[in-house]
């Protein structure tokens, strides 16, 4: 290796070791990753936008402004009362339910939005029924990454792959979503192993849940409307956007200035609503692996991994998808599959059919964050909720059910892609 190969490896190496200390805000360690890069000269400023992947920051802020608008309808406490009236307070059926709305609806908004909102009306159902939450949470962070690995907009790394990859949210639905139903229908039947049994409540607490009116739970009812109408067609439009020949970007920030215009809230209150940080981390990450990109060293690691598999795709899927779950449980999946990215584009140019890799690249990742309670950011934000009201939700407590549910869902994943694309 060069000397600047070196030096580009150093710094990403540094980032990562940032990230994963939780010593330095994951924002602020990629930014400042960033400037090093470019005054180092390994990126030239003017070459480093063109790293920034813009269409996945314009998806992220767009549904970011989109949520933070329909949040304010009552919608999602609605759906969540409306289910445990629905199956009478039943605990087991409860959960059930919980974790069918986490897994719908970090397919069609992200992750992080999903937990943020289903978390806090889990506690409210749970005190209710004077039940312990946390495996309710330990259930509702599998299934957000699960749900979020079906379509392009559910987790950041889809929206990554789809962008570099050139795969439209239909895509995704006809690749992704079959395994993702299995997986879930699989996880659900280890649940009732797991939880099922244990959970009784007293007849007091379920007429307690019965007695709840989820009515009293929008807040306005034109914004509830429109905000299911849009809903609605945004995820048609993302269904169709290969078709309509607009990018997903485009897709998101339309519906988040549609969403803002018709919901008549506060413009300011609600960009404040976005996750700057996020974006800001994003932006800095790319960059960094750009450097990687720019030196060469992403091309040394691709004929490194074109030498494991032999070039052969039927051993690169299982290779990739493995590492992609394995690294990803440990690691954020976001810098790891920004470094991924450009090491297929690689393997692309030597020869090698790269779409099944793509796939497997698609599922290790997102299906990886279920190892580990830093496997994903949705995993840290919900147990924080869980920790702060006073249910400790351990490292270790979470390790023993998500490592098991991991490992299902790989293997699942495996045998799924081998016989579709092997």
């Amino acid at each position: 290796m060069t000397a600047v190969q070196i030096v580009s490896l150093i710094i990403f190496v540094a980032v990562f070791a940032l990230i994963v200390s939780e010593k330095v805000h994951r924002a602020l360690a990629a930014l400042v990753g960033a400037v090093i890069i470019m005054v180092v000269n390994i990126v030239p400023f003017e070459n480093s936008l063109e790293h920034i992947d813009f269409n996945t920051l314009g998806v992220l802020v767009g549904m970011m402004l989109f949520v933070s608008v329909v949040r304010r309808s009552g919608l999602f406490e609605f759906v969540a009362v409306k289910a445990a009236r629905m199956v009478k307070g039943d605990p087991w059926l409860i959960m059930v339910a919980l974790v069918a709305i986490t897994a719908c609806l970090s397919a069609l908004l992200d992750n992080v939005t999903t937990v943020l909102l289903v978390g806090p009306m889990t506690l409210m159902i749970c005190r209710e029924l004077e039940l312990d939450p946390v495996p309710f949470f330990i259930t509702q962070i599998i299934a957000s990454n699960i749900g979020g690995t079906a379509t392009l907009i559910g987790d950041p790394p889809n929206i990554m792959i789809g962008t570099a990859a050139e795969l439209s949210f239909l895509d995704f639905i006809l690749v992704d979503a079959p395994v993702v139903v299995i997986i879930l229908i699989a996880t659900l039947i280890c649940f009732r192993f797991i939880y099922g049994r244990k959970m009784k409540v007293s007849a007091e607490a379920r007429e307690a849940i019965m007695a709840l009116d989820e009515n009293t739970c929008i807040l306005s009812k034109s914004l509830f409307v429109k905000s299911i109408v849009m809903i609605v067609l945004v995820a048609i439009a993302f269904t169709l956007h290969g078709l309509l020949h607009l990018e997903s970007s485009v897709i998101a920030l339309s519906a988040a200035a549609v969403m803002m215009l018709i919901g008549r809230q506060d413009v300011e209150e609600t960009v404040l609503g976005v996750e700057w940080t996020t974006i800001g981390f994003f932006a800095g990450l790319f960059i960094v692996v750009g450097g990687l990109v720019e030196t060469g060293v992403i091309d040394l690691f691709a004929g490194f991994l074109v030498g494991i598999t032999q070039g052969q795709e039927t051993m690169a899927i299982p290779v990739i998808l493995t590492a992609s779950a394995g690294i990803s449980a440990i690691l954020d999946n976001i810098p790891f599959v920004a470094t991924m990215i450009p090491v297929l584009q690689s393997m692309e140019l030597s020869g090698i059919d790269v779409m099944p890799l793509w796939w497997a690249l698609s599922l290790g990742a997102c299906l990886g964050g279920n190892g580990t309670l830093i496997g994903a950011s949705a995993n840290v934000v919900l147990s924080g909720i869980s920790n702060r009201e006073g249910y400790p939700l351990t490292f270790i407590h979470f390790l023993k059910i998500g490592v098991p549910m991991m490992l299902l869902s790989i293997v699942i994943s495996g045998i799924y892609l081998m016989l579709r694309f092997g």
